[in-house]
């Protein structure tokens, strides 16, 4: 899988919706932040914090 800092990886459009309300409409948005503060976002689970990191990790980076 290959992600873009650009955009955000295909995950549920839940975690999607989550991720867009609060502000995070890029990958790199999410470098350093709080896997912690992620997981409150109602629609955000499990799966979706995997891909995300996944996604991050390509890219040398991770959650704060």
């Amino acid at each position: 899988m290959t992600s873009s800092l650009d955009t955000l990886p295909k995950i549920g459009a839940p975690a999607t919706r989550a991720l867009q309300g609060a502000g995070y409409t890029a990958l790199r948005q999410l470098a350093g932040v709080p896997e912690a503060d992620l997981a409150k976002l109602h629609g955000m689970g499990p799966k979706a914090l995997g891909i995300l990191q996944g996604a991050l990790e390509e890219h040398g980076l991770s959650f704060g």
